[in-house]
């Protein structure tokens, strides 16, 4: 069995889909369920007997402790985190609490747990910690890309955040011996993604004749990676990864925000021509920039191509499509999750 934290949210949630579309092992999925975290991602596995899920918090020691006590999983993967960069401007406080001191909870319950396995046992497991290539900085025009040796230059608080739990994640390693792995993910996008994000956001707005937000000038760049393929990834380091190392996993697919929010438009055109208002980028609306706002991230991702011989299967051009596909299929999910409906059955079954 494996451990999931923060199984119910975006990136998650997708991986335990893909997880057990490939594997027979079972997924422990514990999510506390904030407003990102939604059980209806995982429909298609809701009687599936390989996937259990705890509701709880990764800070409360105690509750974590008791579940690697009762359900022994062979590794660990951490996806739990607070990731919106805005939201963290204006609460860094939740970002604190849930990226580092939710981190520490749980290295220093999985440290306990590992130190009382066997030996061959000890030698197997694994603490998988998810982390993105916002902990880098921000990079100029002709800068080259990340790299895993990249100095830290956190930006946000939500990317100081990651960079502390990072750090957290290396030296438990270094001073106890965890046998942990870390990546580093450029931005992710797909199916199940909150619509506070650029790409799930533009799709809902545009669909709605509502203004298509745009930061700036539009010009600040991102490499966009695939949730699918970010699963595989996860998947290879796992599997195979050296033990202490981080590996950066990018989709080689530099755009600018504003090229991607005309793409985007430029397909709801030709799939969607009912909408309010087409075509859809007269809705394209320049607002304020954010605070601190990084201009370019892009990832290096020779090293885990060299090492584990992966790479992403979508380019940006077929991912976007499939992206914008599962939306427009899924209207009732979004709505569900712009509304707040999607709560109502959690506070019920599991209380406020």
């Amino acid at each position: 069995m494996i451990l999931v934290t923060g199984g119910a949210g975006f990136i998650g949630s997708n991986f335990v889909l893909d997880w057990l579309a490939h594997n027979d092992e079972p997924v422990l999925n514990l999510d506390v369920l904030t407003y990102a975290g939604n059980l209806e991602n995982l429909a298609a596995v809701e009687a599936d007997r390989r996937h259990i899920f705890r509701r709880g918090d990764i800070c409360d020691a105690a509750l974590v402790s008791g579940l690697l006590e009762e359900f022994r999983p062979r590794a660990v993967l951490h996806f739990a985190a607070e990731s919106h960069v805005d939201r963290s401007i204006l609460g860094p406080g939740d970002f604190i609490r849930t990226n580092v001191n939710g981190t520490f909870t749980l290295l220093e319950a999985a440290q306990r747990y590992w130190s009382g396995l066997d030996t061959v046992a000890q030698q197997a497991f694994r603490f998988l910690h998810v982390s993105t290539d916002e902990v880098y900085g921000s990079l100029g025009p002709g800068d080259a890309q990340f790299s895993e040796t990249t100095p830290y230059q956190p930006n946000s608080p939500y990317s100081a955040s990651k960079a502390a739990s990072d750090h957290l994640v290396r030296a438990w390693h270094h001073t106890y011996g965890l046998p942990v792995l870390t990546t580093n993910c450029s931005n992710n996008y797909g199916p199940y993604q909150f619509p506070e994000k650029l790409i799930p956001l533009v799709i809902a707005n545009a669909l709605a004749g509502k203004p298509l937000p745009i930061y700036g000038d539009g010009m600040n760049i991102r490499d966009w990676l695939y949730v699918g393929d970010h699963c595989d990834a996860i998947r290879q380091v796992l599997l195979r990864g050296r033990v202490g190392e981080t590996y950066n996993v990018g989709g080689w697919n530099e755009q600018t925000n504003i090229s991607i929010v005309r793409l985007i438009c430029a397909i709801l055109d030709e799939l969607h021509p009912g909408s309010p208002v087409t075509p859809h980028e007269q809705l394209i609306t320049y607002v304020k920039d954010r605070p601190g706002h990084d201009r370019r991230y892009a990832i290096d991702a020779r090293k885990i191509e060299r090492e584990l011989g992966w790479r992403p299967a979508e380019t940006f051009a077929s991912g976007i499509r499939k992206t914008v596909h599962w939306y427009l299929d899924n209207q009732p999910w979004v709505s569900r999750v712009q509304s707040g409906s999607y709560r109502d059955w959690i506070d019920r079954q599991y209380g406020p």
